[in-house]
C-alpha cells in the first residue's frame, strides 16, 4: 500500500498539469494512468516510423514566455522548455472557395475583401474594435493566479487595479459570444466563420460558446506579429514535457494503473484502489482528471448526495470523432502545402451537423522528424460531430463495424482529396478511429469530446465536490474544453491545495506579479 499526499486519476493534460504544479509546490504526487501511454486525448503513438497525434493539432501561445496561454504558464511554473516550430497560415476549403488564411487581422481582411467586399471588411474591423477591450479584459487575470478558496482574495487581489480597469467589460464575458456577435455582425460569411471558430474552440456554436473564450482567442490570434506553434515532436513532446516536469520535482507517473474505485472513509476520499487490488492512500486529496460521467463511476454508492450525482450525470455531452491516421509517400507533392486545413461542406446544414466539418493536419510539413524521409504523416478528423448512437452496441470485430468504418470515413477521404487528389494511392499506413476507439483507448464516456455546457445556461462547474478530499480537473470543470482550459483547471486545483504564501512566491517567480 503506497502513501502519498495527492493521487491524480488520469494523465490527460489537465491531470499532468495539476500533478506537475503540485510537485513543484513540494507535494508528493502519484498519477495513475490506465493506458500504457501518457497524455489522454493528447497522447501520440508510432507505427513504422510514423508518429501520430491522437488529438490536438492547433496550438498557440506556447513559444512566448510570459504568455496568456495557461499551458505555457504551467510549463513556466515547472521550469520545462518546449521547442516549437512557428507558422501563421492554414488552408480553407469552404463553400465560398479554396484559399489560405492566417492569424493576424489584416490578412483576414484581404480574404473578406476578395470574397465579400468592402462592407464585410468594415464589419470585421468594427468587430475587432468591439473585441479589443474585451480581449484585454479576458487576459487581465492570469490563470496562474486563480484558486478556489479564501486565499484567492490575496492572489487575485494582487491584480485588483487591472481588474477594476476592466470591470465593465468582464461582465460582458460571462454570457455566450452570440450576444456580442449579433450586435455587430450582419454578413453571413463572417457569421458562419465565427460560428466555425466557436465550434472548434468549444464544440458548440457562438450561441453556446462563452464570450471569454472567444475574447481570449482574439487576444491571442489577432495581435500584431502573432504566430501559431507546433511542438517539435508533436503532441507527444508536450506530454513528455509535463511528465518531465512532474518527475523533475519528485512526482511519479504510473502507467497501466487502472483506478477501479476511489476509497472513501468517514465521508472523505482517502485514496484509490487499482484493478490489481493495490491501494494508494492520499493524505491530502484525490484529484480526478476523468470526465464527469467516468468520475461518478469510480465512487461507491452513497459517497455523494443523490441530487448532486443526478445533476452531474445529466451533464450534456458533445458528439464524438472519426479519425483517419495516414502514413503516405510524399514524393511529388506541391511544395506549398499548408500544415492544416479546415473543410466545411455546407454552411446551410449548421456548423455542428454530423460530418459537415473536417480538419486535416499534416504536421510533418513543419516537423519532418514525425515521418521517415520522403514521407508525410496525416491526421484527418471530424471534430466532435460524429454521433455515438450510430456505433452504440456494435461489436468491433464484426463485419458490420468494418463496413460502417469504411462508410463513415469516406467524408474524410473526400476532404483530403480536395488537398491531395491522389491520396488513396499514396498510403502506406491507414488507420481509422471511431467513437468506439475513443471510448476504449481514451476511457471517454460514449467517446465524447467532453461536456456540452452552453454558455447560455452557465459556466462549467468548479473543482470541488461534496465529498471532502475529492477534487476534479480537466474538461468537465472550469474553464472548460480545450488544451488551455484543461491546463488552467489543473493549475487552479494545484494552487488551491498549496499554501497561499507558496502560491504568491510562485507568481512572483514566473513574472506574473511583475
Amino acid at each position: 500500500m503506497n502513501q502519498t499526499d495527492v493521487v491524480v486519476i488520469g494523465s490527460g493534460i489537465g491531470g499532468l498539469s495539476c500533478a506537475a504544479v503540485l510537485a513543484r509546490y513540494g507535494f508528493d504526487v502519484i498519477v495513475c494512468e490506465s493506458h500504457t501511454i501518457a497524455g489522454g486525448a493528447a497522447h501520440s503513438f508510432e507505427r513504422q516510423g510514423f508518429k501520430f497525434d491522437s488529438g490536438p493539432s492547433l496550438y498557440s501561445g506556447l513559444s512566448d514566455s510570459p504568455s496568456v496561454n495557461p499551458l505555457r504558464q504551467v510549463l513556466d511554473v515547472i521550469g520545462v522548455d518546449l521547442p516549437c516550430v512557428t507558422y501563421d497560415t492554414w488552408g480553407c476549403r469552404l463553400p465560398e472557395g479554396d484559399f489560405d488564411t492566417s492569424v493576424g487581422a489584416e490578412q483576414f481582411c484581404e480574404v473578406l475583401a476578395r470574397l465579400r467586399g468592402e462592407d464585410a471588411v468594415s464589419e470585421w474591423r468594427r468587430l475587432q474594435e468591439v473585441m479589443t477591450p474585451l480581449a484585454q479584459a479576458a487576459i487581465a487575470l492570469p490563470s496562474a493566479a486563480l484558486r478556489w478558496d479564501i486565499g484567492a482574495a490575496l492572489t487575485v487581489g494582487r491584480f485588483a487595479p487591472s481588474l477594476a480597469q476592466h470591470a465593465g467589460n468582464m461582465m460582458k464575458l460571462t454570457g455566450p459570444f452570440s450576444r456580442i456577435m449579433d450586435d455587430v455582425v450582419r454578413d453571413r460569411f463572417i457569421s458562419n466563420w465565427l460560428n466555425l471558430l466557436c465550434f472548434l474552440l468549444s464544440g458548440l456554436p457562438a450561441s453556446g460558446t462563452n464570450a471569454a473564450e472567444v475574447a481570449f482567442m482574439f487576444a491571442d490570434w489577432y495581435k500584431p506579429g502573432v504566430t501559431l506553434d507546433y511542438p517539435v515532436g508533436g503532441s507527444g513532446a508536450l506530454v513528455n514535457a509535463l511528465v518531465q516536469g512532474l518527475e523533475k520535482h519528485g512526482g511519479k507517473l504510473m502507467l497501466g494503473a487502472h483506478v477501479e474505485q476511489v476509497l472513501v472513509e468517514g465521508n472523505r476520499a482517502v485514496g484509490v484502489r487499482l484493478r490489481d487490488g493495490a491501494e494508494i492512500r492520499a493524505r491530502r486529496a484525490v484529484v480526478s482528471n476523468a470526465a464527469v460521467w467516468d468520475t461518478l463511476k469510480l465512487l461507491p454508492q452513497g459517497a455523494l448526495p443523490e441530487k448532486f450525482r443526478n445533476q452531474r450525470q445529466a451533464t450534456p455531452e458533445c458528439d464524438s470523432f472519426m479519425h483517419l491516421h495516414l502514413g503516405i509517400d510524399a514524393q511529388g507533392l506541391p511544395a506549398d502545402l499548408a500544415c492544416h486545413y479546415i473543410v466545411v461542406n455546407d454552411w446551410q446544414l449548421g456548423i455542428t451537423a454530423p460530418q459537415n466539418v473536417v480538419l486535416v493536419s499534416i504536421p510533418s510539413i513543419l516537423d519532418p522528424s514525425l515521418a521517415p524521409p520522403g514521407k508525410h504523416v496525416i491526421h484527418v478528423y471530424t471534430p466532435g460531430n460524429e454521433p455515438y448512437k450510430l456505433w452504440q452496441g456494435m461489436d468491433r470485430r464484426s463485419q458490420e463495424y468494418e463496413q460502417q468504418k469504411r462508410s463513415r470515413a469516406e467524408v474524410m477521404w473526400q476532404a483530403l482529396e480536395r488537398i491531395i487528389p491522389d491520396i488513396r494511392t499514396r498510403c502506406e499506413i491507414t488507420l481509422v478511429g471511431t467513437p468506439l476507439t475513443h471510448e476504449r483507448f481514451l476511457r471517454r464516456h460514449r467517446g465524447s469530446y467532453g461536456p456540452a455546457i452552453s454558455a447560455a445556461s452557465g459556466l462549467f462547474p468548479g473543482h470541488g465536490t461534496p465529498l471532502a478530499g475529492l477534487m476534479c480537473c480537466g474538461d468537465s470543470t472550469f474553464p472548460g474544453i480545450g488544451l488551455p482550459a484543461v491546463a488552467a483547471s489543473g493549475m487552479i486545483v494545484a494552487n488551491t491545495l498549496a499554501p497561499v504564501s507558496k502560491h504568491l512566491a510562485l507568481l512572483k517567480e514566473i513574472g506574473a506579479l511583475g
